[in-house]
């Protein structure tokens, strides 16, 4: 048989064996809990399923454990017999005790039946399990040496290929050794040409680049002497420039000053040619009686630009005091009012 079959028949036994247990647990517990409910006092009957069902989860520990223990090849001792009888015969007296106290031999047969079928299958079951279990020591101790022997075989095979490799190898690193040592003195030889090669392009580029430096110091200089010639030009035309925007300015200044003094000279002519008038028209005195109208305004301005009073004015034209005040009105209405006018509009408004 083969690891298959053995799995296989080790799956049935042991489905068969949970299918007994679980169908004597059952029958059991359904056989063993009216007769706990007899014997037991009164409000208590509910706890009449515990006992079948701790009886039987012993039973439950007892062949899974035994399963485990033969899988793995080990033997627990003394207890673990003695727990698979205690729990067998257990369960064999608590079924039959109904039958038996009613001297019902049929019944105890009947009864008997699940728990000897349950112990014996325990029994049979750890028998099989560990026969199966050194089956499968045997088959894996068979394949183990024939898979020694297939290894002790295929490394025969490994080292004969390994040496037959190796004397390949020896002789493909012979041909590339002289394959590499040819090439190696031919990359000698090539580069040899090319650092020739390169070194006479050096030289030759080293001798372009110094004609074109030469040709560019030379422009250089070239451009540096045209840009400071146009820019000593430049300079000049900039002197030149400024000097005769200094002398316009300069040219202009003076004009302006001449203008100015012609204007101040001007002024200072018409401010005294008026002063003059003025005094001529107050040096007249008072009038005697009424002047004329037009004389009498120009002496009123020249009153009020002198800075006389309204009364003083209205004893050098004749008139009245109202008609000199409306007057005198008239010209701070339109007229800036200089330091006597000023004097005059304060006597005025005292």
């Amino acid at each position: 048989m083969n690891a298959v079959q053995i799995r296989s028949a080790e799956r049935a036994l042991s489905v068969g064996t949970w299918l007994i247990v679980a169908g004597a647990m059952l029958y059991s517990v359904l056989t063993v809990t009216p007769l706990m409910w007899k014997h037991t006092p009164d409000g208590w009957q509910w706890t009449a399923p515990i006992l079948p069902v701790v009886v039987d989860a012993a039973v439950v520990i007892v062949v899974r454990l035994d399963s485990v223990l033969a899988r793995l090849g080990g033997h627990g001792g003394r207890w673990p017999i003695a727990l698979r009888w205690m729990t067998g015969g257990m369960t064999l007296a608590l079924n039959v005790a109904d039958s038996a106290l009613k001297r019902d031999p049929v019944g105890v047969a009947v009864h008997a039946v699940a728990p000897l079928l349950l112990i014996v299958t325990a029994e049979t079951g750890l028998a099989y399990r560990r026969a199966i279990a050194a089956a499968v020591a045997a088959l894996a101790a068979q394949e183990a040496a024939e898979r020694a022997a297939r290894e002790h075989a295929a490394a025969e095979r490994a080292r004969l290929a390994r040496e037959e490799r190796e004397a390949a190898r020896e002789a493909a690193e012979r041909r590339a050794r002289e394959e590499r040592e040819h090439a190696a003195r031919l990359e000698r030889e090539r580069d040899e040409r090319e650092r020739e090669r390169a070194r006479e392009e050096r030289e030759h580029a080293e001798r372009m680049r110094r004609e074109e430096w030469e040709r560019a110091e030379r422009r250089e200089a070239a451009e540096r002497a045209e840009r400071e010639r146009r820019e000593r030009e430049r300079e000049q035309e900039q002197r030149e420039r400024e000097r005769r925007e200094r002398e316009e300015a300069e040219r202009e200044r003076r004009e302006r000053q001449r203008e100015h003094e012609r204007r101040e000279r001007e002024r200072r002519e018409r401010a005294e040619r008026e002063a003059a008038e003025r005094a001529a028209l107050l040096a007249l005195g008072p009038a005697e009686e009424k002047r004329p109208e037009e004389e009498a305004l120009q002496i009123v301005r020249a009153a009020f630009t002198e800075g006389l009073p309204v009364r003083g004015a209205a004893e050098l034209t004749g008139w009245s005091l109202g008609w000199v005040s409306a007057r005198y009105q008239d010209l701070r209405d339109t007229h800036t009012p200089t330091a006597p006018t000023v004097r005059v509009l304060e006597e005025s408004a005292a």
